[in-house]
């Protein structure tokens, strides 16, 4: 075989060298040229863009939320406070892989559902810059914890805070309300710049109506961080302005001794200075402890405030409406004395039954036979149906709608609390607008008993009756008297002038109200006498019993057990004292009582009695009722005062007979 022996070709291996090594440098220069020119684009075009970016990342802007202002009584009772706490957070755009960071956080602090579910709620609202409270109340064994594994955990921090709390508790839930996290509903309406870093808000009550002056303005802190996110040192603060505090008209005592007074009994009361609207109590039972509201409440326990049958989260004096009874009738009495329709002297025949002209059916009196012949002060002290139907019937609808009207019945209150439900005032237009009906002159005969479409708040009803015992000048009620933009500053009184001019151009009518409903109290043949025993001044006041089912048969009449009596009544009462210079006017309910002055009367005197109790001018010599039976006895039995009836309601108190 034949090999051959290639020549090498110096000449041609060298030339292509070259080309290559041109090639080569051609393009490591363009790569150079390239580079540079980037570096010119990064380091002198886009320098101040990329220097502020740059300082960004280690300064940053820390939001500091204000201090909420705090809440007192009249006399400084703290009843909302800001209490000092720790929270974990979480930054989402530092977490790679946040349901592995959850799973292994919660082997470090033990993370509820309810905690879980809450942060999930919100990081669907936020931004991803912005921190996403995971853990509230933190307990110093959990923050110990987190504290020793807290390199494992880029993104997330612990926290202070400052915690709303409630002092106590159920006694004010329902005046003052409750804050809780701010939701996706909130951030639509709230400013964004004015609630930055803040994390809750007013929910109901005084909390949310004062929102603008409880909540302050936020201020903030510039911060230097390292690549974790982590704070190194404050550059600079800008304090935050605290909210103001506020003062509530209510005396924590009086309000104390009207909750208990209920017994855990379902029902309201309302307290008002009739000289200018200040509500000096505001009770509503039962109650609930709003501080499970807070940092967000249980699946149980919300559960169990929902589910309960005696609805705790309704606040009954603001939203619970109720048929009046005769609670009603001092408010109508006078109606027909300003209107010239009666005098005081004038009498009306009580026989046990009225019938209006021309028809045979007839309405029940309080007592079978009668109260015979009464005048305006008798009637009041009696509460005789009879004299109410008539002059109601005399009054026709429209006035009588009128004139109701005016103390502030079927319309809210205006206090300054969110929420307040309008009641219904009888009339012909409310009818045909909610039943597109006529009206027909029975429906005018029941209302002068408050009953039939009738429907108020505890609230309205004490609005009226403060109007009243102030001699006719409205006030609007009102739970906060002042504001105060720090501890040590003056408090600056809320004004509260009357809403209008007084109801009443002839004192002498005033005066013959007054004086029935005196005699109801005072009187032995009074609804209410015995409720005044003991007490330093003259109470005015009056009963109501308003019926919750329709009678049917006579059954109703025959049973006198006190337990079906009271599953079947509302019991109100209303009383003003002193009777002469009135200074404090109470309402009270009870959804089941079995009359209103033997079931709502001892409550509505133990309010008057804590009231006393803050009077520096109470007659010092007067002897009081001994503790733990501060009410005034029970009415005496029929048997010793045969003119004595109970206040009978009477919504279908009425009988087919023979004229």
């Amino acid at each position: 075989m034949k090999l051959q022996r290639s020549i090498k070709d110096a000449r041609s291996e060298s030339e292509l060298f070259r080309r290559r090594a041109l090639a080569g440098f051609a393009l490591i220069l363009l790569g150079l040229i390239g580079l540079i020119g980037r570096y010119v684009i990064l380091q002198v075009q886009r320098y101040d863009e990329f220097a502020t970016r740059s300082q960004n990342n280690q300064v940053k802007p820390i939001p500091i939320p204000p201090a909420r202002g705090l809440i007192y009584d009249r006399n400084g009772v703290l009843l909302a406070n800001n209490v000092p706490a720790f929270r974990l957070e979480v930054v989402p755009e530092q977490v790679k892989d946040m349901q592995a960071m959850l799973a292994r956080l919660g082997q470090v602090i033990p993370l509820g559902q309810d905690d879980l579910d809450a942060f999930r709620k919100q990081l669907k609202q936020s931004r991803r810059f912005e921190s996403v409270p995971l853990k509230m109340r933190l307990t110093e064994d959990e923050i110990d914890r987190f504290a020793v594994n807290r390199w494992r955990f880029p993104g997330v921090d612990v926290v202070p805070y400052l915690n709303r709390r409630y002092p106590l508790g159920e006694l004010f839930a329902h005046v003052i309300g409750y804050v809780s996290r701010i939701d996706a509903d909130d951030l639509a309406r709230l400013d964004p710049a004015r609630y930055k870093g803040t994390t809750h808000v007013g929910r109901i009550g005084l909390e949310r109506s004062y929102e603008d002056i409880l909540h302050g303005t936020p201020g903030y802190q510039l911060v230097e961080v390292n690549a974790d996110g982590r704070t190194q040192r404050v550059l600079q603060t800008h304090v935050a302005t605290p909210g103001q505090n506020i003062y509530l008209s209510i005396d924590a005592r009086i309000q104390k001794a009207a909750e208990q007074a209920f017994d855990g009994r379902p029902g309201a009361a309302v307290a008002i200075d009739p000289r200018n609207g200040q509500v000096l109590a505001m009770v509503s039972v039962p109650t609930y402890d709003p501080n499970l509201f807070v940092d967000g409440i249980s699946h149980a326990d919300y559960g169990a405030l929902t589910g309960s049958p005696d609805k705790p989260l309704l606040n009954r004096a603001l939203r619970g409406v109720y048929p009046p009874g005769s609670t009603v009738k001092p408010y109508v009495a006078l109606g027909g004395l300003e209107l010239g329709l009666r005098t005081p002297q004038d009498t009306v025949l009580s026989t046990g039954t009225f019938y209006i002209p021309g028809q045979s059916r007839g309405y029940r009196d309080d007592r079978r036979g009668g109260f015979g012949t009464v005048d305006l002060r008798k009637a009041i002290m009696w509460s005789v149906n009879t004299y109410f139907y008539k002059l109601a019937l005399d009054m026709g609808i429209d006035r009588f709608s009128a004139w109701m009207g005016r103390f502030g019945f079927g319309k809210p209150t205006g206090i300054d609390l969110e929420g307040e439900a309008s009641g219904i005032l009888p009339s012909r237009e409310w009818k045909a607008k909610r039943f597109k009906q006529g009206w027909y002159p029975g429906e005018t005969v029941i209302a002068g008993i408050g009953q039939g479409y009738w429907a108020v708040t505890p609230l309205q009803l004490a609005h009226a009756l403060a109007t009243l015992a102030g001699r006719g000048v409205p006030y609007a009620p009102r739970l906060v008297m002042a504001t105060q933009t720090g501890v040590d500053a003056p408090r600056l009184p809320l004004p509260n002038p009357p809403s209008g001019p007084s109801l009443v151009t002839n004192q002498a009518s005033w005066q013959a109200v007054e004086q029935g409903m005196q005699l109801v109290v005072n009187d032995p043949r009074g609804t209410g006498y015995g409720l005044g025993r003991g007490f330093p001044y003259t109470i005015a006041g009056k009963s109501g019993t308003a019926e919750r089912y329709s009678r049917r048969t006579d059954a109703y009449n025959e049973n006198k057990n006190l337990a079906y009596l009271a599953s079947r009544h509302r019991a109100w009462f209303e009383m003003f004292a002193p009777a002469e210079n009135p200074r404090i006017a109470v309402v009270v309910v009870l959804e089941q009582g079995a009359w209103g002055a033997s079931s709502a009367g001892p409550i509505a005197r133990k309010i008057l009695d804590a009231w006393l109790a803050t009077q520096p001018d109470a007659p010092p010599d007067t002897p009081l009722p001994p503790e733990g039976s501060r009410s005034a006895p029970a009415p005496a039995p029929a048997a010793s005062l045969p003119d004595v009836p109970e206040d009978e309601p009477a919504e279908a108190a009425t009988q087919e007979t023979p004229p």
